[in-house]
């Protein structure tokens, strides 16, 4: 008990009424959160006073982190990137560590210690000097801190004496170091390497006019233009010719520039006897014929390749040809032969290049074999061609034992010198003489036989429509295939294994049903899935042989048997029919003489059948005569509402029905 009784219930009293204040008040009372405030929250959250929830958690003090992101979304993002100040915080650090509201209106809930500040926890690293700048230099009144702008420009702007000139990427040239102190590699930061005069002599405003830095010209021709001696002939592109070293210096080297060298009297030619016009837009050509025309005394006759035959050391030297610079060099005899041989006319490049134009006469094959000579012939010796053709690169390549140097051409190639084209390819066409399975297996000989030795055979049974699996693996080819008419054998268990078969045909031919591959002896059927007779009892000790006597007919598993009790125990029945043919109604698969339901009926004085069945006993109305066991009423098995028998003994020749189904 409390000390002070009087004291808990004014206590009590209290909150009870603020408890009732709160919940029977108007719809604009205010919360119970509301009325126990610390506090005015600062005027920046006074919009959402009052709706505690949009700030707390009930019951969840770590809930309150995530309401604030939801209204101040750029800390939210921060967090979540990782970045900027509140991004590089602890894990495990909240809002309210350094934020606390409920201290009035005017409380400065954001106390930033401008001393202590780390700026490496933000995404601007202060360095040399900017260390030594006031914050209130970059950071502005009536700014958030995190909204001061991280471009050079944005405080430089007074500095930059290129007006905007060269873009705001201030850090190309300037560091932190100094703002005077600038660092520019010319070559890295604007593609254009200064080099000898453009580094040692030439200053800045030579070539960025008026302090303008962005979009100058990188082409020689505009600085140079008033030098150009050419006046624009030549084009703009000075550098193939002048340097930097030196505008006089000419340096251009006319064989390896350009796609003509100079050589011998070419060399000696001034530069205007040729570029007549414009250099990069009047087109040169480069044969000697369109120069050499007029000298021309073969009328075009050897076309206009004229060195081919004529130097630049003079036109009228002797004239040199190298045939072996022609698609067809001098081999062999062919350098003995006279040029006129093969060269009837003056149009020496109408002179044919293929053999048989030549040697038409001396082809022995007629024309069968192409005009392709050279595949067997060579310049040496038109007759020596042993080893000169390469079987390999025919369509038949010649392996192992057709490689062998005991085979000769005309054993596959039978009739002569024209015989050489159309041959057969496949191994029949020549193996046809050994083949003992007499056609049987088809032409495919390959399939089995290889070129290495036609007697070693190797065959994947896999692939054929009998995969050999289990003991059949073990089993000798000839057991099965007892001639070499491989696909007359048969692929059905009963081919082989009717001396197997102990069942004598009663259930068919399809052994697979039972058997398996693994051994003849390892049989297993399961009559419950595969048939519609399931087997419970004492039916699953009885043998297949005892219910299946028949041998089963062509083309079936097994000769149909009757599913009824009285079909197997017709000799059982020592009721001699009287109960009919149900002996389910008393008998089990447990064991016959183990009856499952018992039923007896009686006559009363009052001529009323009585049916007494296992669970419960019924009447039935009464009959005009005597009833007897068997009656010839027709069976009905189902009860009325009331629980009256509306059967009471089945027909004579289903005995007993009506009782055993109650």
């Amino acid at each position: 008990m409390p000390r002070n009784p009087k004291r808990w219930l004014h206590l009590g009293l209290l909150l009870l009424a603020l408890l009732l204040l709160v919940l029977g008040g108007p719809a604009h009372a205010q919360s119970i959160e509301s009325v126990l405030a610390p506090g005015d929250v600062i005027s920046g959250h006074a919009k959402v006073e009052h709706e505690c929830a949009n700030c707390h958690v009930r019951f969840n003090p770590k809930g309150q982190d995530a309401q604030c992101v939801v209204c101040h979304k750029e800390v939210g993002q921060d967090m979540k990137a990782r970045t900027g100040f509140h991004g590089r915080q602890k894990p495990d650090a909240t809002c309210r560590s350094c934020h606390t509201d409920h201290k009035g209106r005017q409380a400065r809930i954001v106390v930033l210690d401008t001393k202590r500040f780390d700026h490496k926890q933000t995404d601007y690293l202060l360095k040399a000097k900017h260390l030594d700048v006031a914050c209130d230099k970059c950071h502005t009144s009536g700014k958030k801190y995190w909204q001061a702008a991280s471009e050079c420009l944005s405080c430089h702007k007074k500095d930059d004496a290129h007006k905007g000139g060269i873009g705001g990427k201030c850090s190309d040239c300037h560091s932190e170091i100094g703002w005077k102190t600038t660092d520019f590699d010319h070559g890295k930061k604007t593609h254009f390497a200064l080099e000898d005069k453009h580094a040692t002599k030439a200053k800045c405003d030579d070539c960025h006019a008026n302090g303008r830095f962005k979009d100058t010209p990188k082409t020689c021709v505009a600085c140079h233009k008033k030098e150009d001696e050419h006046k624009g002939q030549f084009g703009g592109k000075c550098e193939t010719c002048h340097g930097a070293k030196s505008w006089k210096a000419i340096d251009f080297n006319h064989d390896t520039d350009t796609s003509y060298a100079l050589r011998g009297k070419h060399r000696k030619t001034a530069c205007t006897d040729c570029h007549t016009g414009p250099l990069y837009k009047q087109k040169l050509p480069e044969q000697c014929w369109d120069c050499h025309k007029k000298d021309d005394k073969h009328k075009e006759t050897l076309g206009k390749d004229c060195a081919s035959c004529h130097s630049e050391s003079g036109w009228k030297d002797p004239p040199r040809f190298d045939h072996d610079k022609t698609r067809f060099p001098l081999l062999g005899k062919h350098g003995k032969v006279s040029c006129s041989d093969c060269h009837k006319s003056a149009m020496y490049k109408e002179a044919p290049m293929d053999c048989f134009s030549c040697h038409k006469k001396d082809d022995k094959h007629e024309g069968t074999l192409g005009k392709t000579c050279v595949d067997c012939h060579s310049e040496r010796d038109w007759r020596a061609t042993a080893g000169r053709f390469d079987h390999d690169k025919t369509r038949f390549a010649l392996r192992n034992a057709h490689a062998r140097s005991q085979i000769k051409c005309s054993d596959c190639h039978k009739g002569g010198m024209k015989a050489f084209r159309n041959t057969a390819m496949t191994c029949f066409a020549c193996h046809k003489k050994d083949d003992k399975h007499e056609g049987t297996q088809g032409q495919q000989c390959e399939q089995c036989h290889g070129d290495k030795d036609w007697k070693a055979t190797v065959f994947d049974h896999g692939k054929t429509r009998f995969p050999l699996t289990g003991s059949h693996g073990r089993v000798e080819c000839s057991a099965c295939h007892v001639t070499k008419r491989f696909k007359d054998a048969q692929r059905d268990c009963f081919a082989c294994h009717r001396k197997d078969d102990q069942h004598k045909a009663r259930f068919g031919t399809r052994c697979e049903s039972c058997h398996n591959t693994r051994h003849w002896k390892s049989w297993d059927f399961n009559h419950d899935r595969k048939t519609t007779y399931p087997l419970t009892g004492a039916h699953s000790t009885v043998k297949c042989e005892a219910c299946h006597t028949q041998a089963a007919p062509a083309g079936k598993a097994v000769a149909e048997t009757g599913q009824r009790c009285i079909d197997c125990h017709q000799k059982d029945d020592t009721h001699d029919g009287q109960f009919g043919g149900r002996c389910e109604q008393c008998h089990s698969t447990k064991g016959w003489k183990q009856l499952e339901k018992h039923s007896a009926l009686w006559l009363d004085e009052s001529r009323t059948i009585n049916v007494q069945f296992s669970h419960f006993a019924v009447s039935s109305r009464s009959w005009s005569y005597p009833p007897l066991t068997h009656d010839t009423l027709p069976a009905r098995s189902h009860l009325d509402p009331r629980g009256s028998v509306l059967a009471a003994v089945g027909h004579v020749r289903d005995a007993g029905c009506g009782a055993g189904t109650g």
